[in-house]
């Protein structure tokens, strides 16, 4: 039998080194990212673009597994940084100041930048005409560069395009300057805009890699290269509809177009598709799983970070209360600190900025403890107003009886104070649910950053938006129940009576 086990072992072992496939990490944003990376129509758990196709096609050349990672546009690069993943494939345009930051395979994509306003626009047909006039563009892309650049514009910068495409729908601004390929697919779909003007610049886009991975690069690059020289590439895009003039030119490969475009009408046929309050109803219920687990990610940050700032919070309240004059000062400012900036910032320090001194944390522990620290200075204060409304003659009464200053406070005045608290303590949980979902900033794929993904692709805020409002309500229900509970129990209506 012993042999037997160990037969079992060492053929586990031999198999994994034999036929295991080391990982191709690869991250981009899936939020609102059609034609690059989108969540499938057809099935909302499977993510689908010609950049899907092409991370898979790079990973089968160089016989790596592909994993992909979702991360903010905006922070792929830090996140490169972070070791969160090998390397970056979502739309980066290739400039100068970004060579400086990161290694760029050989160009996978040349476009341009395209104009997009609303269907009845008729003053607006060019860059010449939107001078002094309000012109949404996706944040720290190229297309912000070069209206930063040339200047007189009323530049506003958004998380995705799709935010940008409803505020010129409903108005807000005049434009939305975005790379060719979202115009394409969002202007088709969408009989509320269109394209105006001549192509603006040239977009060329590169996988981002960390400076020290030349080795990966070299991969990456002799396989983009085989991807390029087969003819692959040129399907990846033109089922896609990507293909065009100038990277026909620039690839060498000018022969007539034969593809019938069949990811691309597949999108517009998803889109175009007649829907009644019932279709959209059973279309919104498939996303209940996808929601679901959104909501499970949100309850888990939700209550560790909680009990973080429990019992954080009424550590800082007592040593800044009974504390050395010193020790109570510094408390004090770390409190102030923390509730006088946005919470949003802290998020940031922890997840970006504390790797540069060495000290790293995965997404889930810098959110519970980017919210845990913040709702702890919060939590710092009630326990301060709790322990003041016990009457000082208690604590005197308890050292004049022979009990020691510290069991004082732990049997007499933290259980009485404790009791006034929890009233204030469950309301903020409830508050911290819903600020759970600034944690989506730092790749945490939770709640609201799953309506978001939905909600892009499908152009649907309103229905989903709805669906995760009643989930989130859902969420906090009982905890309002408990806050109503404590309240009549321990807080002020027990005092009455």
């Amino acid at each position: 039998m012993r042999s037997k086990i160990i037969f079992i072992f060492i053929f586990f072992i031999a198999y994994n080194l034999l036929f295991s496939q080391e990982e191709f990490r690869w991250a981009a944003d899936a939020e609102g990212n059609v034609p690059y990376i989108f969540q499938d129509p057809n099935n909302p758990k499977l993510l689908k673009g010609f950049e899907v196709d092409l991370a898979n096609a790079i990973a089968k050349k160089i016989s790596m597994k592909p994993i992909f990672v979702q991360n903010q546009w905006d922070g792929l690069i830090p996140g490169l940084y972070r070791g969160d993943y090998d390397i970056a494939i979502n739309g980066i345009e290739i400039t100068a100041d970004r060579k400086k930051e990161v290694l760029f395979s050989i160009p996978y994509y040349y476009t341009s930048e395209k104009l997009v306003v609303r269907s009845n626009e008729q003053k607006i047909n060019g860059l010449s005409d939107l001078y002094g006039k309000k012109i949404g563009v996706l944040k720290n892309s190229l297309a912000e560069r070069i209206l930063n650049t040339q200047g007189g514009f009323d530049v506003l910068s958004y998380e995705g395009e799709v935010n940008a495409f409803e505020d010129v729908k409903n108005k807000r601004i005049d434009a939305a300057l975005v790379d060719f390929p979202i115009a394409l697919y969002y202007t088709a779909c969408n009989t509320e805009l269109k394209q105006v003007g001549p192509p603006i610049g040239e977009v060329i886009y590169g996988a981002a890699i960390r400076l020290q991975d030349s080795s990966l690069l070299a991969k990456v690059n002799n396989a983009l290269t085989s991807i390029i020289q087969s003819g692959e590439l040129r399907s990846i895009l033109e089922k896609w509809n990507l293909w065009n003039e100038v990277i026909a030119v620039r690839l060498n490969d000018e022969k007539p177009s034969t593809n019938l475009h069949s990811e691309f009408e597949a999108y517009l046929k998803s889109q175009h598709t007649e829907h009644n309050f019932i279709t959209t109803l059973e279309r919104d219920v498939t996303f209940l799983p996808l929601f679901a687990q959104g909501a499970l990610v949100t309850l888990g940050i939700s209550i560790v970070s909680m009990v973080i700032a429990i019992f954080l919070g009424l550590f800082l309240a007592i040593i800044r209360i009974f504390g050395p004059k010193l020790i109570s000062l510094i408390i004090t400012l770390f409190i102030e600190i923390i509730r006088g900036t946005p919470l949003l910032i802290q998020l940031y320090i922890i997840f970006y900025a504390m790797p540069s001194i060495g000290i790293k944390f995965t997404p889930f522990v810098a959110a519970i403890i980017g919210l845990g620290v913040n709702y702890a200075a919060y939590e710092a204060e009630n326990y301060r107003a709790g322990l003041f409304a016990i009457a000082k003659g208690q604590m005197e009464a308890a050292i004049a009886l022979g009990m020691r200053r510290r069991d004082a406070l732990i049997f007499i005045i933290i259980p009485q104070a404790f009791r006034i608290v929890i009233p204030p303590i469950t309301n903020d949980f409830i508050s911290l649910l819903k600020d759970s979902s600034l944690v989506s900033m730092i790749t945490m794929v939770e709640l609201t950053k799953v309506y978001n993904q939905v909600a892009s692709t499908y152009f649907d805020f309103l229905g989903t938006g709805i669906i995760v409002a009643a989930i989130y309500l859902i969420l906090g229900l009982p905890f309002i129940q408990i806050a109503k509970y404590s309240e009549k129990h321990f807080g002020l209506e027990r005092k009455r009576k």
